[in-house]
């Protein structure tokens, strides 16, 4: 499951509905073309052993394809020491839905409800919440009855992401699964008030889940938001450097994630998130003002952070009213661009 091509064709035949694409990995540049004939413009590559926005590029038409490919490509192999790329097509106004599974050695899955992860940067998560804003009851069981026959059915051991991408009509597609734990597990932690790590090491030590499907509810909203040491501004650009202030918000419902202290000096090698920050609500307007007042009352000084755009973000109409898709980003930071030259 953690080589995306063949997770896709795993899933295809457990009866999750891939997004149209590549029948495995892509044998070279031609076979590209091939695919993207059948497919149709815009596809979107990425690496078979991907994760985190790497290896990803978007192909708007045929001419694009070969720097695309190559680029990606080589990104992949500089990443993952893997260069191999696979295809899909390209949903222009989805959703990034993802469920949260636990499975064991005995053959037991459950699954922890659905997180929304839809607000992007460069393919890069920067909020998730839970539940979704659009899915129902109804979806969310019978979706996570398919997804947790399906990794038992595999044999899957761990923790780990079913993620699908949402497309304008409300269909559901398999995109890939993440054999790990994943940044975002404090938002399904929130709501159904259960520890994702103490299970997976009662996995590890080869115990029977603690729990059954009939054991998990969601209770309220949880939404975190991921601070990372970058310039918005500046297209997220890293900005490593020395923490002068260090002050994080000791307010109820609210958890913060992190190893940054004041005096830390964050490196320029690694990837430039510094601290989560999750807040839980009755439910999701509750959530919103929640993290929002959280953020505002966050002092982080010596780099430029994300907390500003996120507090942008709390406050948008689209957000608020749960209506964004994976576009969201670039188009607040167009309609920021607007306001800033007019």
């Amino acid at each position: 499951m953690g080589d995306k091509a063949r997770a896709r064709a795993t899933m295809t035949s457990l009866g999750l509905d891939p997004i149209p694409g590549s029948e495995g990995a892509l044998k070279d540049l031609d076979h590209a073309r091939e695919a993207a004939s059948e497919i149709g413009c815009p596809v979107l590559l990425k690496a078979s052993a991907g994760g985190g926005g790497k290896g990803m590029r978007v192909v708007e038409k045929d001419g694009d394809l070969e720097h695309a490919f190559n680029e990606a490509s080589l990104e992949a192999e500089k990443a993952f020491a893997n260069p191999a790329l696979y295809m899909e097509k390209y949903i222009t106004r989805g959703r990034h839905i993802e469920f949260q599974i636990l499975a064991d050695v005995f053959g037991n899955a459950v699954h922890l409800g659905e997180r929304e992860c839809s607000v992007q940067r460069n393919h890069q998560k920067l909020v998730e919440e839970s539940p979704s804003p659009v899915i129902d009851e109804t979806t969310r069981r019978d979706l996570g009855k398919k997804v947790t026959e399906a990794v038992a059915a595999i044999g899957y051991v761990n923790a780990g992401t079913v993620e699908f991408l949402r497309d304008s009509d409300g269909k559901l597609y398999f995109m890939e699964m993440n054999t790990r734990l994943q940044v975002e597990h404090p938002v399904t932690e929130m709501v159904t008030d259960f520890d994702i790590v103490a299970e997976q090491l009662r996995i590890a030590a080869n115990c029977p889940l603690s729990i059954t499907q009939e054991d998990i509810e969601l209770k309220g909203h949880a939404i975190e938001v991921r601070i990372n040491a970058e310039d918005p501004n500046q297209a997220f650009k890293p900005d490593p450097g020395k923490i002068t202030a260090f002050e994080p918000p000791e307010l109820d419902s609210v958890r913060i994630d992190t190893h940054i202290r004041q005096g830390y000096t964050i490196p320029p090698f690694y990837d430039s998130l510094i601290c989560k920050l999750i807040g839980r609500g009755k439910d999701r307007n509750t959530a919103i003002k929640t993290v929002k007042n959280a953020l505002e009352n966050f002092k982080i000084e010596g780099v430029k952070t994300t907390i500003p755009i996120h507090i942008e973000i709390l406050s948008a109409g689209d957000f608020k009213k749960g209506t964004y898709d994976t576009g969201f980003i670039p188009e607040l930071l167009a309609k920021k661009g607007q306001a800033d030259n007019g």
